[in-house]
């Protein structure tokens, strides 16, 4: 039986490891040619060996915050298997996040990643998808989006809330690409998923803390990467043909945003 992405061309941004390589796997599982855009060389070797023998993947180092390095990248996917079909925008300043660093110019330089590299990535293949007339593009927002609680502490100045922000500006770029897009049968959505147990979160996120917002969810269990792969692939698929603009909180029930 066919795969439900059978035939198509897939760049998943930061698929190097975690969500992205879930993301990969599942994408190639399902019969998409897959390349994986990723900035560290390791990571992407690391990669190209998770997937050997699972179908057709190639690894394209790619800095998405670099408007040449993100358009080379479509451009070699296209070079290599004639066009680009998805685009999966799941690449993000997590593993290194400095939470502490409140200066402006760390603001900067996560935007210029975490937010300004989707937007470039999409300006890149949206030329490719129109053409074509078809196209998906999923980006990767967070459960930080819709988390607005600190812990008391004393003031020091105000925070710059540089992943919380970007990850929240990433739902709204998800609304204004799908608006312009929706013409061409391009759709545009968007996965926000809740602390996933990736080796990022178990870097970044105190274990204290997992435990205790694994209680906070209806289902009280920890969220895997595996388990955002099925809704990158229906947001991927033509099941959702005419779902465009929409944001899918993936987080065992902790924000439900309205």
């Amino acid at each position: 039986m066919a795969g439900r992405l059978e035939g198509k061309v897939a760049i998943v941004t930061g698929a190097g490891q975690g969500i992205g390589l879930a993301y990969a796997q599942r994408f190639l599982a399902e019969g998409a040619r897959v390349v994986v855009a990723e900035l560290a060389e390791e990571r992407g070797a690391a990669a190209m060996a998770a997937l050997a023998g699972a179908g057709e993947a190639e690894f394209v180092r790619t800095d998405i915050a670099d408007p040449d390095s993100a358009q080379a990248c479509v451009d070699a996917a296209v070079a290599r298997f004639g066009t680009v079909d998805i685009l999966v925008n799941n690449a993000a300043l997590y593993h290194d996040i400095d939470n502490t660093d409140a200066s402006y110019e760390y603001l900067l330089k996560v935007c210029s990643v975490n937010q300004h590299g989707t937007w470039l990535m999409s300006r890149a293949v949206a030329p490719v998808m129109v053409a074509q007339r078809w196209g998906r593009i999923v980006n990767q927002s967070s459960g930080a989006a819709y988390s607005y609680m600190f812990p008391p502490m004393d003031f020091t100045g105000l925070g710059n809330f540089s992943y919380s922000i970007t990850k929240w500006g990433i739902v709204g770029l998800t609304k204004f690409m799908a608006a312009q897009l929706g013409q061409y049968g391009i759709t545009v959505n968007c996965i926000a998923p809740g602390i996933t147990m990736t080796e990022a979160t178990k870097k970044v996120v105190p274990e204290p803390f997992l435990a205790g917002m694994t209680g906070m969810t209806a289902m009280k269990e920890r969220l895997e990467p595996e388990d955002l792969a099925g809704a990158a692939v229906f947001f991927a698929s033509d099941d959702a043909r005419y779902c465009t603009g929409q944001t899918l909180v993936i987080d065992g029930g902790l924000a439900m945003p309205a």
